[in-house]
């Protein structure tokens, strides 16, 4: 009698060493490959070990990936030193195959200094709680790491409906793991909506990833629940395709964890 061993989850990579290969499993595809916020969580975790060894305590404040060409195949993480400082550090960090580099990455790092700097963030959406929206399923066939999420939209706008608003807002959380994100899980979570421009278009098209920044906020630190709110809109749409994007995170309290921001492109095939 044989065993199959399960297919490693995405919470297992972010849990597991960052100095290995990682098995690119056809089940954490997004769209095309790889899926993009996981690569870059992968990155930032690489980058954040590298950021402790030169200073501990370093927090990560902003991570960013160039998505040169899609993951298929199994790949390794490299990561440089570009700066460090008694403020900010920063990393780089590539997503290597035998083909060549397919996302380009860095990462800014700094140490918390205690300020009384007046704060804005914005403020979170209505929303009824997570438990009172129906639950969204996404075809694993399109997105198959979508089988790793729970994604609860609030209010009417959908993917491919064809809506007025190039908006999506939706609970979102992965499954099996109770905990509050952390920096790492907040990076992976920030790009497991499907793209805002999708709410206005009434036929499948790709919408992939050029580029993904994501900040997370001070206040992930004393996030108590796997829920986060995430309200993702289009800022601007050219003719080419080009969508500037923008992504906010809120937590059940209502305190914003953070931001992200993706250029985006339309391709029809």
């Amino acid at each position: 009698m044989t065993s199959t061993a399960s297919p490693i989850s995405p919470v297992a990579l972010l849990d597991g060493p960052t100095g290995a290969g990682i098995a690119a499993g056809s089940h954490l595809h997004g769209f095309g490959g790889f899926h993009g916020g996981l690569t870059l969580a992968l990155m930032a975790s690489a980058m954040q070990d590298a950021a402790q060894k030169i200073s501990p305590g370093l927090r990560l404040q902003s991570a960013t990936a160039r998505f040169l060409r899609p993951i298929g195949d199994d790949f390794r993480l490299e990561t440089s030193l570009i700066r460090a400082g008694r403020t900010l550090t920063t990393l780089g960090a590539d997503a290597v195959t035998e083909k060549g580099i397919h996302v380009a990455g860095s990462a800014v790092f700094g140490n918390p200094q205690p300020a009384e700097w007046q704060t804005f963030a914005p403020a979170a959406p209505k929303a009824p709680a997570p438990e009172e929206c129906e639950v969204f399923v996404i075809p694993p066939e399109f997105v198959a790491i979508s089988t790793y999420l729970e994604i609860r939209p609030v209010g009417v706008s959908r993917p491919y409906a064809g809506g007025a608003e190039p908006e999506l807002i939706a609970w979102i959380r992965i499954l099996e793991d109770e905990r509050p994100p952390d920096a790492l899980r907040f990076v992976f979570l920030m790009d497991s909506l499907a793209p805002s421009y999708a709410a206005v278009l009434s036929t499948l098209a790709l919408v992939p990833t050029v580029e993904l920044t994501v900040r997370p906020g001070s206040n992930l630190a004393q996030a108590s629940s796997p829920w986060i709110l995430l309200r993702a809109r289009t800022r601007s749409a050219t003719a080419e395709g080009w969508v500037d994007e923008e992504i906010d995170a809120w937590g059940r309290d209502g305190a914003h964890l953070g931001s992200a921001q993706q250029l985006r492109i339309v391709r029809t095939g």
